[in-house]
């Protein structure tokens, strides 16, 4: 992906391992779906359960155990010299 894109004069300006941050959003949304099962129970059966139970868990699990990683890239078109050098910009 990163050699299809320098082709086209873009530049990679920063990258991030969200792994950890999807852990808790899978641990999150696997907690919202357990509180939410009287009211999922009126049009679901136990199959539809059971498969969101491991799905979600699942996930949370991968993402934990470092099998599964997602990234996000943050491109620019040509040389950007003004760039932040750290990201300490954000926490401001």
């Amino acid at each position: 992906m990163i050699c299809s894109i320098s082709d086209k004069h873009f530049n990679v300006s920063d990258v991030e391992n969200l792994r950890l941050h999807y852990e808790k959003k899978l641990e999150h949304w696997a907690s919202n779906f357990e509180n939410a099962l009287p009211e999922i129970r009126k049009t679901k059966d136990e199959t539809f359960i059971r498969m969101w139970r491991l799905y979600l868990n699942a996930c949370a699990a991968s993402f934990n155990s470092g099998n599964v990683h997602i990234h996000q890239f943050l491109f620019g078109k040509g040389v950007n010299n003004n760039l932040h050098w750290t990201r300490e910009y954000m926490y401001k």
